[in-house]
């Protein structure tokens, strides 16, 4: 389904390309310096860390299956958005103290401080290998799709044209400019969005219309053991692992806090990003529903959210939306060719090829790390294509088996002290061979050696999974010991007594809204 767009409608999308790469070069010429390309010179508030982080994780994708997905099934994947809060709690009051007092720029440097050179080595091989996957491969083929099904572009021009913006921004200002244009599209993917959610709101027949039509399940954000898409357990012992591994370790996340002015706006950003994960199910799941109300019978969910735009919104406004998704990709693929060029360059050139470059040096390598990312980029979309697959599933069918090693090493290495390099080192290697080989047959749906005859959920097998390889962390540390090279972390007792009670406050206002949310929508699913 093609949009059908107007000359005002390409005005919109042509002012927001121009509007953006304007940003981004403003910032790159105020901005010098090789910690300026890597962190912004520490130099952000709160407010653009939560933008940045926003805009980061909503991506093209996601506003079209999150559309699809309520118009079939209401909110019940507002889960996903929803406890998110939770480990951005996490994040912000056991993880940021910690990163941010060891002065690291990425995470195998925090692996490196805490488990020594081993782990470093494999773990910096790691990161690249799940962004190129997960932030550029994935994020990038998605939002080609679309942008080829809005415009009628070939894909490759679509994945060109794409790339070469994000790659742009990330060129010449780094993450200053990343962190500083996704403030800038957060904002317009919010107003875009919302604008959208009002006028559909309107045609159902405002809040009596939504209550009386919309089946009562569809409010139902805790389904049943029965349910075959998201049961209960499934989602409240499977997400925890995600959402450590997503929100508390993972490069592309962690590296917009790193980049704050000081641990108080690092957690300050974490609360405000938990406050704009409200939105998401409201401003981007709900058109879904309405959709549901007023086309029920398409013959494709995945179409809901283009059928609002075409036909609900005014001249113009189809521009803006196509600007939206196009924001949400730049976000995504802008911070992912950032912390790209981060692990690349501070953690293996600077370490294994130059280790006394100079930070001109630095800088100049970081740059062309990204163009070549990019490029990368471009053939794994291209392959990702090849493979047939529902791309959202797919992506959140590998997130499910990448998390658990890692997972299980921060939190058990920050947690207790008694934690040995080998047996990080053991869980890091071991554990990623274990979870990528069953994420293997997994997601082609094909038994090991014949068993099992039907894999459990895939989140559930992520939890069991984790606890599997937590256990074999726990005892192969207790039957080794701590080598010279690893150091201490400060105690729980340390790092909670320098929290800001501010934060403190915030978080349990954001804890009281998140109950009350679950508690209404129970309600009136019930």
């Amino acid at each position: 389904m093609e949009f059908g767009l107007t000359l005002w409608d390409f005005g919109v999308i042509i002012l927001y390309i121009l509007t953006l790469i304007g940003i981004g070069l403003f910032v790159s010429f105020r901005r010098k310096g090789s910690q300026d390309l890597f962190l912004g010179g520490n130099t952000f508030g709160w407010a653009n860390i939560g933008f940045s982080i926003f805009g980061t994780n909503i991506s093209p994708s996601f506003l079209i299956a999150g559309c699809s997905v309520a118009y079939t099934s209401g909110l019940v994947a507002a889960n996903f958005e929803w406890l998110a809060w939770i480990f951005l709690f996490l994040l912000a009051m056991l993880f940021i103290p910690h990163y941010m007092t060891t002065k690291i720029s990425t995470m195998p440097e925090f692996i490196k401080h805490r488990f020594g050179e081993p782990s470093y080595r494999f773990l910096s091989f790691y990161v690249l290998l799940s962004t190129l996957i997960l932030w550029l491969g994935g994020a990038l083929y998605a939002g080609g799709i679309l942008l080829s099904q809005i415009l009628g572009w070939p894909l490759l021009t679509s994945l060109i044209v794409l790339t070469t913006i994000a790659a742009v921004l990330t060129v010449a200002g780094g993450l200053a400019a990343v962190i500083v244009t996704d403030t800038f599209q957060s904002i317009l993917m919010i107003a875009g969005s919302t604008i959208l959610t009002i006028i559909a709101f309107d045609k159902i027949g405002g809040l009596d219309g939504l209550v009386q039509n919309t089946p009562k399940n569809y409010w139902t954000l805790i389904r049943p053991m029965s349910d075959q898409a998201y049961p209960w357990i499934a989602v409240f012992l499977g997400y925890p692992i995600l959402g450590i591994w997503f929100w508390c370790t993972d490069q592309t996340i962690v590296q917009r806090v790193l980049g704050a002015k000081d641990i108080r706006n690092g957690q300050l950003g974490a609360v405000f990003t938990g406050f704009l994960k409200i939105l998401p199910p409201l401003i981007f799941m709900l058109p879904g529903v309405f959709c549901f109300l007023l086309h029920p019978n398409l013959d494709n969910p995945d179409k809901a959210f283009i059928t609002m735009v075409t036909n609900y919104l005014p001249i113009g406004m189809p521009g803006l939306i196509v600007a939206v998704l196009v924001s949400a990709l730049i976000s995504t693929v802008d911070s992912g060719l950032n912390s790209f060029s981060t692990v690349f360059t501070l953690d293996i050139y600077c370490r294994y090829f130059s280790p006394n470059s100079t930070a001109q040096e630095r800088k100049f390598i970081g740059r062309i790390v990204t163009v070549l990312s990019a490029a990368a980029a471009i053939l794994f979309a291209l392959w990702m294509g090849k493979l047939g697959k529902n791309m959202f599933d797919l992506l959140q069918g590998i997130i499910a088996f990448l998390a658990p090693p890692m997972a299980a090493v921060f939190l058990i290495g920050i947690l207790w002290k008694r934690a040995t390099a080998k047996a990080a080192l053991s869980t890091l290697v071991g554990g990623s061979i274990l979870c990528l080989t069953i994420g293997y047959f997994h997601l082609n749906d094909q038994p090991i050696f014949g068993w099992p005859e039907k894999w459990p959920h895939f989140m559930l097998l992520s939890f069991y999974l984790f606890v599997g390889l937590s256990a074999f962390m726990i005892v192969l540390s207790l039957f080794t010991k701590n080598s010279p090279e690893e150091k201490s972390l400060p105690s729980l007792k340390d790092t909670f007594q320098k929290q800001s009670k501010l934060v403190w406050w915030l978080w349990l206002i954001l804890a009281v809204i998140m109950i009350a949310i679950y508690t209404t929508l129970q309600i009136m699913g019930s």
